[in-house]
């Protein structure tokens, strides 16, 4: 071998690189179901085991995600969404975890049944934390129900300082309350609570009447009377029945107010009382107390104003008979006291009539009166109303012939003869000593006289000695006496007056006559 010869050997070891996961271990049922398991906790403890720790926190997350929404407890419970997402998660990560848990060796609990085991162990607290959520959210059910009931005790405690009218909406929504927590909770603490409530709903819809505002008191008091139908299947006990007796004495008092004060309101309010509670004790001071309301009215017929006192009877009348309709026992009494007011009435005409006329009402007083002696015709105060009556038209010509009332005196010892020199029949009508009247027929050849006939001093009505004038005497007394000459039937001719101041000795003559339609002269 010539030369050097140098050779190079290469002596470097190569080792392989280093698994980045534990070799696949055999495939195990078993283990595969236990991390399964532990994954249905929810809190991926099945992970854990097989050293995914980014999907264990995963779990960690949509189990806080779920809490979040679930706490505290609501009476509605988790929201649905939320609670499909997760149990779908659950199942999906049960699922995975159980495909890795097949072939990946298990961290820390070597024995799969073991780690199966304390998997099943675990569930048992998300089953306890359902049960412990279902109380809470019960819990929040009763509180929200508590609260319900409270929310009813404020508007009945707020309503009880309002007039009931305007009371009434916000009595009419606490009813519904306890009504709706009666009828749809009925095992609610809220529910069980609703009857002790009632007591104070009834006093404070019934305070008018413990004030004795009692017109005040009928509404709500027949307003509780509907109280048991709203709340079927309570048992209200001696409630039921408490508005009964105020209502009835509510209804008599008020209506025995209107009776005394002439109000229209009494009738209805004792004909509800005479219906609704027929037995009562208040139902039978009805008739009493309409029989004292007549005898009270018939005294003001003495009193300032009798002619209030005659229409103040003729009402009560009529009011009485419209409450006696269909009615029994208690009509008949009723009947009385109606017949009893009408005929006061009637009789009261005559005392109303000459109030009239010394008020200077002569217009009143001659309708009034004449009315009593047209009806009256055999009573005691029938002529002296004719006369009044009399003076009361002379009067509204003549006002001096109304300053005194007439009496039922006639006669006297002056001559008085009155001729008609007219056309048209007329009625002569005379007051002051004595009061009456006459009528004279028309006289057929006569005619009316020309307007401006008095004015010539020859002027003589009923002078014409070829004329058989319709004529008639009477006898006066000495005094003042008014006579008014009145054309009858169809006339336009207005009547007319004179003033006779009659002396002893004298013969007077008294002559009617018509001026061309524009009135009637003496």
């Amino acid at each position: 071998m010539s030369g050097d010869q140098h050779g190079r050997y290469d002596h470097t070891i190569h080792v392989p690189p280093m698994p980045t996961a534990p070799p696949p271990a055999p495939a195990d049922g078993v283990r595969a179901v236990a991390v399964a398991v532990l994954n249905l906790g929810g809190l991926g403890l099945g992970y854990a085991l097989v050293r995914r720790w980014a999907l264990m926190a995963l779990c960690w997350t949509a189990t806080a995600a779920l809490l979040f929404a679930a706490l505290p407890a609501d009476p509605d419970g988790v929201p649905a969404l939320a609670l499909v997402l997760y149990v779908a998660f659950l199942v999906a990560a049960a699922a995975h975890g159980a495909r890795v848990g097949l072939r990946t060796p298990l961290a820390g609990l070597r024995r799969a049944p073991l780690a199966l085991g304390l998997g099943l162990l675990l569930l048992v607290a998300p089953a306890g934390g359902v049960v412990l959520y279902d109380g809470a959210r019960d819990e929040a059910t009763q509180q929200m129900l508590l609260d319900r009931l409270d929310q009813a005790d404020r508007l009945v405690e707020a309503a009880g300082g309002k007039p009931f009218g305007t009371a009434r909406a916000d009595y009419d929504r606490a009813l519904s309350a306890y009504s709706g927590l009666r009828a749809d909770h009925p095992g609610s603490r809220a529910a069980e609570r609703v009857p002790s409530r009632m007591k104070t709903f009834y006093t404070t819809v019934g305070a008018p009447f413990a004030r004795g505002d009692y017109c005040a008191a009928t509404a709500p008091l027949k307003y509780l009377r509907t109280v048991p139908e709203s709340l079927p299947g309570t048992d209200l006990g001696e409630l039921k029945s408490w508005p009964d007796d105020r209502l009835a004495t509510s209804l008599y008092e008020c209506a025995s107010a209107a009776l005394t004060a002439g109000e229209a309101t009494w009738t209805s309010q004792f004909g509800e009382l005479l219906t609704a509670f027929p037995e009562s004790g208040q139902a039978r001071k009805v008739e009493p107390a309409v029989a004292a309301a007549v005898v009270r009215t018939e005294k003001g017929l003495s009193g300032a104003e009798p002619c209030s006192a005659v229409e103040r009877l003729r009402t009560l009348g009529t009011q009485i008979d419209g409450l006696t309709a269909g009615r029994t026992g208690v009509g008949d009494a009723l009947d009385k006291d109606s017949q009893r007011a009408a005929g006061s009435a009637a009789a009261g005409a005559y005392t109303c009539g000459v109030d009239q006329y010394r008020d200077g009402d002569f217009d009143a007083a001659q309708t009034t009166l004449t009315d009593y002696a047209t009806a009256h015709k055999t009573a005691k105060n029938a002529a002296r109303a004719k006369k009044i009556a009399i003076a009361a038209e002379i009067a509204q010509t003549v006002p001096a012939a109304g300053k005194s009332l007439p009496t039922t005196r006639s006669g006297g010892s002056i001559s008085v003869t009155v001729q008609n020199d007219s056309p048209d029949e007329i009625t002569v009508l005379y007051t002051g000593p004595v009061t009456g009247s006459f009528t004279l027929k028309a006289c057929g050849s006569c005619k009316a006289y020309p307007f401006g006939s008095t004015l010539n001093p020859s002027f003589k009505p009923c002078s014409d000695s070829g004329k058989n004038y319709p004529q008639r005497t009477i006898s006066l007394p000495v005094g003042t006496t008014y006579f008014l000459h009145k054309p009858m039937g169809d006339s336009l001719a207005t009547p007319a007056s004179d003033t006779a101041e009659l002396q002893s000795g004298y013969v007077y003559t008294e002559c009617a006559y018509t001026l061309q339609r524009l009135g009637s002269g003496l």
